[in-house]
């Protein structure tokens, strides 16, 4: 149904323009004294991990998190008696001097949702399941049943909305992927279009009441439907002449450098697009650490928010032509032989690795084993190979000498540093060639390559080179890879999107740059790769980065997983604990990491507790999910197989339950 009302969604644009910056306008909202949109800086905000009950754990851990940045602090309220509660967490709060606002959590309690309205500055509703409870029915509605339901949510939610309105304060209809009401799944499914209808279907009875401080957020797992939903949100919005902020996150994310990954993707990626005015990265680790993270992804756009240099208005044609921005699909290219396989069109994204300098063929040999294990047995890859001197191509023929066995496995792509004759002398050697001379020889360059029968890598600082390469490459009859040089991640994001709107079929090659630091090198590059990948863009993807190999090769594939392009290992969804959470998330976390990461290719959901945990599990294979103290439920799916197992016994439960699905491989 989903790709259905899609082909009546072309026309309408979810930002300016999607190559260049320019932040999406929205009117300010004020939660307490914090203004989130407008022009107001991007708004770092956490939620509490701690029993809500539990007053002097939630005060210590809020009181850590606002020293850490943060600037709104959210706490569940899964009751009554817990809504009662943040009245007094807030005044110790004051009392301590903090200041920031506070968020009440709420799923399923309209009562709760109307006790904390009393004591905080905003409440966060989930619209589905706020006046709903999720059964998974099948059920088709009539016009008359389907406004006789809208009916029945109006009359539940508009007593919050005059409270708030009354109060003066601020509401988050936050939508999740994983909890979507029956009503919406059954007239839109679980898509990015359900959830932004199932958010509209709240905002018009605000609008109804002239209430209009709404904040808005669209989470998800998986960082492409995440992105899709946000984006046709703002398009719709565009479209009805709303201009309300939006929250921003990756819900589930998971913990260490995967969950960064996974956030800097969505994120980083709608920011790119000018969407977004607060945001939270969802790891499951305490919250203090993701206060860094949020600073991290919003600090490029502090500049650009005080001085915008956008590029002029691009054609409209490629704005409707170059991607589909609201459903992931990869973009068409021609396949090319690099080597001993091929690259572009429905293969694999590939990788690109440096050879390090002086590299011999025990060290080449080396890198080969370990790229091919860290890809877990896929396809073969490409090393590159760069050639300054005379020296360094005899060391190429060396090489080329000492792996005539494992050649098969291996693509050498050559870059050449040098003037054009010593390149040609070494072009027979290559399976991919890099250009970097004088444009009046490229002509040369491009004739030499095709006498070769190989492709021929062109790389430049602008789009508007490379496009102009690619057209002289194709009059000659050579097929190119085409890729931007650069270092600043977001002229670069734009550029991609640029090339692959005006360079025909011709694949891509994705290169993050060098950053300062480890963890900048990780989000950033995240940001970059990720974010193109959702778009559909990228052949083949490296990281010019500070790491040394191993380790950088381990960003590159872990990027390659967040983005659901390559899975080289168990995909893990785990949400960030707060105060509804059932057991210690970040031991058993690690615990089953510990037992089934070993397990290519498989999903598993770790959810604390039931509010999320079954629509999340719809995208998982196998969920452990808390479903009350001391008790663990177990998922295939959506479809919860065994309830109530005792948590010391539930690690084990789930191995048997993989097993008995036939899913199971003992660790190598």
């Amino acid at each position: 149904m989903w790709f259905l009302m899609a082909e009546t969604l072309t026309s309408l644009k979810h930002c300016e323009n999607p190559f260049s910056y320019r932040r999406r306008k929205t009117r300010v909202v004020m939660v307490g004294e914090v203004g989130v949109g407008g022009d107001n800086p991007i708004r770092v905000q956490s939620m509490t991990t701690t029993d809500t009950m539990d007053m002097d754990a939630t005060v210590r851990q809020s009181v850590k998190m606002v020293q850490a940045g943060c600037e709104i602090v959210r706490i569940t309220a899964p009751t009554v008696e817990d809504a009662r509660r943040l009245g007094r967490i807030k005044g110790r709060l004051i009392k301590l001097g903090i200041k920031a606002p506070l968020v009440a959590d709420i799923h399923f309690s309209p009562a709760a949702a109307m006790v904390a309205a009393e004591y905080v500055e905003k409440v966060r509703i989930n619209p589905g399941n706020f006046v709903d409870n999720k059964r998974f029915a099948v059920k088709e509605y009539t016009a008359v049943e389907y406004a006789a339901e809208l009916e029945r949510i109006e009359a539940r939610f508009t007593p919050l909305v005059e409270k708030l309105k009354r109060l003066k304060r601020a509401v988050r209809i936050g939508t999740n992927h994983g909890s979507l009401s029956d009503r919406i799944m059954n007239r839109y499914g679980d898509c990015p279009l359900g959830m932004v209808e199932s958010a509209l279907e709240f905002v018009r009875i605000c609008e109804n009441n002239d209430y209009h401080d709404i904040i808005l957020s669209m989470k998800a797992s998986n960082p492409k439907v995440m992105i899709a939903a946000y984006r046709l949100l703002a398009a719709r919005m565009a479209e009805l002449g709303m201009d309300y902020p939006f929250h921003l996150g990756v819900t589930e994310a998971g913990d260490g450098e995967d969950g960064r990954i996974k956030s800097a993707i969505g994120i980083g990626g709608l920011l790119e697009d000018g969407i977004g005015d607060t945001i939270r990265v969802s790891l499951t680790e305490d919250p203090e650490y993701e206060i860094p993270v949020c600073y991290a992804l919003a600090k490029p756009f502090e500049k650009r928010r005080r001085s915008i240099k956008a590029m002029p208005p691009q054609p409209t044609e490629y704005f409707r032509h170059c991607l589909d921005y609201f459903n992931y699909s990869r973009r068409k290219t021609r396949a090319l032989r690099a080597g001993p396989f091929m690259l572009g069109g429905s293969q694999l994204v590939r990788v690109i690795t440096q050879a390090p300098p002086g590299a011999t063929a025990a060290d080449v040999l080396n890198l080969l084993e370990g790229q091919l294990k860290k890809a877990r047995g896929a396809d073969p890859e490409i090393l590159s190979w760069t050639v300054r001197n005379p020296q360094d191509l005899d060391n190429l023929k060396a090489i080329r000498q000492g792996l005539s066995a494992a050649t098969s496995r291996l693509a050498f792509f050559v870059r050449f540093e040098t003037p054009l004759d010593l390149a040609i002398e070494g072009l027979a050697l290559c399976d991919l060639a890099s250009w970097f001379g004088p444009k009046h020889d490229l002509k040369r360059f491009l004739d030499a390559v095709k006498k070769r029968d190989i492709p021929a890598f062109l790389e430049a600082d602008s789009t508007e080179k490379l496009v102009e390469a690619d057209e002289l490459g194709r009059d000659i009859g050579v097929l190119t890879v085409l890729s931007l040089r650069g270092t600043d991640t977001g002229p670069l994001l734009y550029g991609y999107r640029l090339l692959a709107a005006q360079a025909a079929n011709s694949p891509i090659h994705i290169q993050a740059p060098r950053m300062k630091d480890e963890a900048a090198q990780v989000l950033q590059s995240s940001v970059l790769i990720g974010s193109l990948l959702c778009d559909g863009i990228g052949d083949s993807v490296s990281v010019d980065s500070i790491l040394e190999t191993g380790r950088g090769l381990d960003l590159v594939y872990n990027i390659l997983q967040g983005a659901g392009v390559r899975i080289t290992k168990t995909e893990f969804v785990s949400c960030p604990s707060c105060g509804r959470t059932l057991f210690d998330l970040q031991s058993i976390t690690e615990r089953i990491k510990g037992k089934t990461g070993h397990l290519k290719g498989i999903k598993i959901a770790i959810m604390g507790c039931i509010v999320n945990g079954p629509g999340e599990m719809a995208d998982a294979d196998f969920g452990y999910v808390g479903g009350a103290p001391g008790k663990i439920n177990l998922y295939v799916g959506k479809d919860c197989v065994q309830k109530g197992v005792p948590t010391a016994s539930a690690d084990q439960a789930l191995v048997d339950l993989i097993k008995a699905h036939g899913q199971w491989v003992e660790k190598s």
